[in-house]
């Protein structure tokens, strides 16, 4: 059986240091005929079950939630990551990705479901002994049983590690005593299982199985919530709760490992959310723009209308091209792995620790986007926008906490560098080779990202090959500055984690553009090509000011100079006419009525 080591043909990360080719990424135009038809099973489950009920989800019905659930689960929405063997349909990273993104249609729907797949079953799927799949995953995937994860604390909601929770053996050795809350659970209000993380004997950061009929469980009352309304959210509570020795999940003192390797998968799966979501605001913008008059036109029409959905298209296609790239390397690692082997689930694990950079770059980016599109899109209904009679005032609600969960949007701009660093420290990754040898380089970089053939959109490659080298080039002034003591750098850090995340979702477009263009023609993809430019361009504007903020932290008088000089040489650019490609790219999506790609 092949390894993921065997398998590993591209390191995690390495997109700052090696060019990539179009073959070796996987995009939404490479979806199988599966792919599709697992598509289809999921919009015409939401289309019939879930869009004429939105009043009383949103109405925190909770039976109602469990009925959801268990319909979803009839046809195997939230058990595509299992084991046929328990009960699952034993699919594939890019198949998850689907599920979650066509469930992104309602929030509360997709907090819901997305916990249960996700967080409520996965833990003991990837790290529970036999006898424990045996007894929950099975009756988890068919949501007999609802799943919860209880993490978050009211004092340590990002600082995970240190959590007050604690357990301790019971004096015959049978049991776990646990006494302590957590907070902000999802389906807490009708999970049956939750994956608990306490602190055996005040220090060892352990996971346990904890049933709610357990002796001394007790969820508190729900939250309300200014988004997601319907879902359900509890704070869960322990007084000498008493757990069998055989739920500790893992070993004990290991739960660090259950506790962030799921938040992986959780991060993956949001992002594709994001995606999905963006696409349906899109669609509601501009159905109301072909239908809403002002001033004797419709306002499809107007330029300002249509520099926000151009806008729109582009951001979404370098957020769909990230989280089909990522999800496709981790389906090369896993390629040939037997998951219903007792080892599927390190497995697993070790291939979303390889890619954790770039789930946690899909999670930023995807959560940022989203919010912005939505908070267009009620720009562009006006008025209407702000009532509670149309979706938009929901879904604008409903995405806010998505740059709170899974880790802090600022957490994650921590992880990225951090992450990044720790494996150039190592020698796993060679950024910082890389780095010390750019000031050689310059000189012979093109003067301009204009050069070449524009059907083989040689002036973005140019433009991505540049941007490289900028992050590169303030991550080696960070770290020649401040050594390792560049974590207390935040700052610095964020701006060297939204460098590494630009040069990301660009190459991602740029590669994903330039494998279609390969299969039909220049022709063929012109919108495509459109709307990479546009975010290739304005992407290296942000990136210009970001390096520039960091530059002067970092370096000062004839020595900041340079860096700048540099800076200004590695993103010279002739910008197009991003006006005019946006109106195309506009009038494309306008004349489809929805996203106008893949």
């Amino acid at each position: 059986m092949a390894t993921p080591t065997a398998k590993a043909r591209i390191k995690g990360g390495s997109f700052l240091i090696e060019q990539r080719k179009p073959e070796e990424i996987f995009t939404p135009e490479d979806l199988t005929d599966q792919h599709r038809l697992i598509a289809q099973t999921a919009e015409e489950f939401m289309a019939r079950e879930i869009i004429p009920r939105a009043r009383e989800i949103e109405e925190k019905n909770l039976p109602l939630l469990r009925e959801l659930l268990q319909k979803a689960a009839e046809i195997g929405l939230p058990a595509t990551d299992i084991p046929q063997k328990y009960g699952g349909l034993e699919l594939d990273k890019i198949s998850s990705l689907i599920v979650a993104e066509k469930m992104a249609r309602n929030g509360s729907w997709t907090v819901t479901i997305g916990a249960q797949a996700g967080i409520g079953i996965l833990p003991i799927a990837f790290f529970g002994t036999e006898e424990q799949k045996a007894k929950y995953v099975a009756k988890l995937a068919t949501a007999e049983w609802i799943g919860a994860y209880a993490l978050s604390e009211a004092t340590s909601a990002s600082d995970a590690l240190n959590c007050k929770t604690h357990a301790a053996p019971s004096a015959d050795g049978k049991s776990y005593i646990l006494n302590g809350s957590k907070m902000w659970i999802t389906n807490g209000g009708i999970a049956d299982v939750f994956t608990v993380f306490a602190k055996v004997d005040g220090e060892k950061f352990t996971a346990f199985i904890v049933e709610r009929g357990f002796p001394g469980v007790s969820p508190g009352a729900e939250e309300h919530k200014m988004g997601i309304r319907g879902s359900s959210t509890t704070p869960l509570n322990f007084e000498n709760a008493v757990v069998p020795v055989e739920n500790v999940l893992g070993e004990v003192g290991k739960g660090h490992l259950i506790a962030f390797n799921i938040l992986n998968v959780g991060r993956l799966k949001l992002g594709a959310g994001c995606v999905g979501g963006a696409k349906y605001m899109l669609a509601e913008a501009l159905k109301w723009a072909r239908e809403r008059e002002a001033f004797g036109k419709k306002i499809a029409d107007f330029g300002l209308i249509k520099e926000k959905l151009g806008e729109m298209v582009a951001l979404a296609y370098a957020a769909e091209s990230i989280s089909y790239r990522t999800a496709g390397m981790i389906d090369q690692l896993l390629e040939g792995v037997d998951l219903g082997s007792a080892s599927a689930g390190e497995q697993i694990l070790a291939a979303l620790r390889e890619y954790a950079v770039e789930c946690s770059i899909l999670k930023v980016v995807g959560t940022e986007m989203l919010d912005w599109v939505t908070d267009e899109a009620v720009q562009i209904f006006g008025g209407y926008g702000f009532s509670s009679d149309y979706e938009v005032e929901r879904t604008f609600r409903d995405q806010r906490v998505n740059r709170i969960f899974e880790g802090t949007n600022e957490i994650n701009r921590l992880l990225i560098t951090d992450m990044l660093m720790k494996r150039s420290m190592k020698g796993e990754l060679g950024l910082i080779p890389a780095a010390q040898k750019l000031l050689g380089d310059v000189l012979s970089m093109p003067s301009e990202a204009e050069a070449g053939d524009e059907e083989e959109l040689a002036d973005v490659a140019a433009l991505v090959e540049g941007a490289k080298k900028v992050a590169l080039l303030v991550a080696g002034g960070a770290v020649q500055k401040y050594l390792q003591q560049l974590g207390e750098e935040q700052e610095v850090v964020g701006v060297l984690s939204n460098l590494v995340m630009e040069v990301y979702a660009m190459e991602s477009a740029l590669l994903r553009t330039r494998k279609k263009i390969g299969k039909t023609s220049y022709k063929a993809c012109r919108r495509e090509a459109d709307a990479t430019r546009v975010y290739a361009y304005e992407a290296a504007d942000r990136m210009e000011i970001e390096a520039r903020r960091a530059l002067a932290r970092i370096a000062e008088g004839d020595a900041l100079r340079a860096q700048l000089a540099i800076l200004r040489r590695l993103l010279r650019r002739t910008p197009p006419d991003l006006i005019g490609l946006k109106r195309q790219v506009a009038d494309r999506a306008l004349e489809m009525g929805h996203y106008p790609f893949a």
